[in-house]
C-alpha cells in the first residue's frame, strides 16, 4: 500500500479527482464537466448517475497515471453541499435527478414555515435560516412530487442523501453515512446533536429511515470496494467543499477567515468550540468532527460568484474566457457608473431575499463588455463587504482574508477585495484548497499526520498577500452605487 491520497472533488460544474501526497504534493488530476439542467426557471438538477460515472472515470484515470491502486493509501471526498440525491438503497439506483444547492424550487415550502412561527426555532437548533439553499425542503420536494421516491419510502427502500453520502454509498457498494459537516446543512442536524434530530424531520416531512448515519469528518469512515476501484481502500476524509476549503487554507484557530470563490462565494470564521449564533442572518455550521468531537464555523453564502462570469460567457457572449475578464478590468479606470447586483438565483447572505433578481444599473452608452466585466469583478467585492459587515456585527472583525476557488487566481479581483475591505487578502500559490483540505482530512484519518495542525504545517506552500490600497472615497461612492442597485433587485413588499 503507498502514502498516496486519492482526492474526489463533485463541484457543482465539474467532477474531479487528485491524488496527493502526504506532504502536500499534487501528482495526478482528472477532470469532467457536469451537466446542468434547468427544467424551470429557478429550478437547478443534476444527473446523480452523470456525477457518479464522471467522478469514477476521474478517480481511475488518476490512480492508473499513479501506479494502479496499490499506490493508493487512503480516499477523501469533498463535494458540492446541500444538493440532494434520492436513490433506492437495495439497488443503488438513482430515483430522480438530483436538486442542486442553487435550486429555488421550494421557496413557497420555507415562506409557509417562516409564516407558521419555525424560523427562529430552527436557527437556535441548526445555525441555518429556512431557505430553499438547504437540503430539507429540497427532500420534502422529492418526496411530495416524484412517484418513485414516495414509492421507495413505502418500501423502506429510500435513501436521501447529500452527495458525499451518493459517493460513499456507490464506492463501498452499500455504506450510507454523511459527515457531520455535510449533515449539518440540511437542516435537520442540531448543532450540539449527535444525529439527525426526530423533531427537525418532522417539522420537514422527512422519514428518519431514509437518513444516513451521520460520522465524522476524518478517521476511518468507510471502505470502498475492491470491485469498484482494484482494491479496498478506507475513506478517510469527508466534508463539504466549504468546511474542507477552510481547513486547507489552514484556517484552524478562532478567528481566521477564509473565502471562496467559485460557482458561489462563501465565507467561513472559525469559532472553535463554541456553538455559533449569529444575529444578524449568518449561519452556524459545522467546521470539522473527530471521535465526536466538533469545531464550529460563522458562515456567509452568496450564490452567485463565478457562475456570474459564466453567464456573461455563455448567455451574453461578451467574453470567450472567463480569464478575459482581469484584461478587461485593468483597461478602464473605473466601470463608467455599472454595478451589476448578481441575484441570478436569489441573494444569499446577509439578505436572504429568495425572490430577488438580477440587476445591471448605470448602463449608458459608453458602456461597453470592459465595464460589464469590470463591474461583474467589483460585485464579488461589494458582496464580501456585505458580509464583513454582517460578521463585525455578530463580534467577528476579519484581520485578513485567506481567498481561494477559481475566480481567486484573477489577481485584479484580489487586489479589489483588499482594496473594498481595508484589510489584507492572502492567497496561496495553490488555489484549489477545497481539494487540498480533502486530502489534508484523509491524511490525518489515515494516520500520515498526527493534528489537523500538524498537516496543515507539513502540507501548506507559499501565500502572496495584498495590501488594500484605495482612498476612503472612491470606495464610499462605490458603495453608495452598490447599495442603490441592491434595492432595486428586491421587489417591493
Amino acid at each position: 500500500m503507498g502514502e498516496r491520497i486519492l482526492v474526489l472533488d463533485a463541484g457543482t460544474t465539474s467532477t474531479r479527482a487528485m491524488v496527493f501526497g502526504a506532504d502536500g504534493a499534487l501528482h495526478q488530476m482528472a477532470q469532467r464537466p457536469l451537466t446542468q439542467h434547468y427544467p424551470r426557471p429557478g429550478w437547478v438538477e443534476h444527473d446523480a448517475d452523470e456525477i457518479w460515472q464522471r467522478t469514477l472515470a476521474c478517480a481511475r484515470e488518476v490512480m492508473a497515471s499513479a501506479g494502479g491502486a496499490g499506490a493508493i493509501a487512503a480516499i477523501g471526498i469533498t463535494n458540492q453541499r446541500e444538493t440532494v440525491v434520492a436513490w433506492d438503497r437495495n439497488s443503488g439506483e438513482p430515483l430522480a435527478r438530483a436538486i442542486v444547492w442553487q435550486d429555488r424550487r421550494t421557496a413557497p415550502l420555507c415562506a409557509q414555515l417562516k409564516d407558521e412561527g419555525h424560523e427562529r426555532a430552527v436557527q437556535r437548533r441548526t445555525g441555518l435560516l429556512l431557505d430553499p439553499y438547504f437540503s430539507a425542503t429540497k427532500m420534502r420536494w422529492l418526496l411530495d412530487n416524484e412517484a418513485a421516491v414516495r414509492a421507495a419510502a413505502e418500501r423502506r427502500a429510500l435513501a436521501l442523501g447529500t452527495v458525499e453520502s451518493w459517493l460513499v454509498h456507490k464506492l463501498s457498494g452499500g455504506a450510507f453515512v454523511s459527515d457531520a459537516s455535510n449533515a449539518s446543512r440540511t437542516l435537520l442536524l442540531p448543532l450540539d446533536g449527535a444525529g439527525f434530530d426526530p423533531g427537525l424531520c418532522a417539522l420537514f416531512g422527512i422519514p428518519p429511515r431514509a437518513l444516513a448515519d451521520v460520522v465524522d469528518t476524518h478517521g476511518t469512515l468507510a471502505v470502498a470496494s475492491a470491485d469498484v476501484l482494484g482494491a479496498a481502500i478506507p475513506v478517510c476524509g469527508l466534508a463539504g467543499d466549504q468546511q474542507a476549503a477552510t481547513v486547507g487554507q489552514g484556517c484552524l484557530a478562532p478567528g481566521e477567515t477564509k473565502a471562496t470563490y467559485g460557482t458561489g462565494a462563501f465565507i467561513l470564521t472559525n469559532q472553535g468550540d463554541r456553538v455559533p449564533a449569529s444575529g444578524h442572518r449568518l449561519l452556524g455550521t459545522v467546521l470539522t468532527q473527530r471521535e465526536g468531537r466538533r469545531r464550529y464555523a460563522l458562515e456567509g453564502s452568496v450564490f452567485v460568484a463565478g457562475s456570474l462570469v459564466q453567464w456573461i460567457r455563455d448567455s451574453l457572449g461578451l467574453i470567450g474566457s472567463a480569464a478575459e475578464t482581469e484584461a478587461l478590468a485593468r483597461s478602464i479606470p473605473d466601470s463608467g457608473g455599472v454595478t451589476i447586483v448578481p441575484a441570478l438565483s436569489g441573494l444569499g447572505a446577509p439578505h436572504w431575499q429568495a425572490d430577488a433578481r438580477g440587476v445591471i444599473a448605470g448602463l449608458s452608452f459608453a458602456s461597453g463588455r470592459a465595464q460589464i466585466a469590470r463591474a461583474a469583478l467589483e460585485a464579488m467585492a461589494h458582496q464580501t463587504h456585505d458580509l464583513a459587515a454582517a460578521f463585525a456585527a455578530d463580534g467577528e472583525s476579519w484581520q485578513a482574508l485567506r481567498i481561494d476557488g477559481g475566480m481567486s487566481a484573477n489577481d485584479w479581483m484580489a487586489q479589489d477585495l483588499a482594496n473594498m475591505l481595508g484589510i489584507a487578502v492572502e492567497r496561496p500559490d495553490f488555489v484549489e484548497t477545497t481539494a487540498f483540505g480533502a486530502a489534508i482530512l484523509a491524511a490525518v484519518g489515515a494516520g500520515f499526520h498526527a493534528s489537523l495542525d500538524d498537516a496543515v504545517g507539513a502540507m501548506r506552500g507559499a501565500v502572496r498577500r495584498f495590501e488594500p490600497a484605495m482612498a476612503g472615497d472612491v470606495r464610499e461612492e462605490r458603495l453608495a452605487r452598490w447599495r442603490r442597485a441592491l434595492a432595486a433587485a428586491v421587489p417591493a413588499a
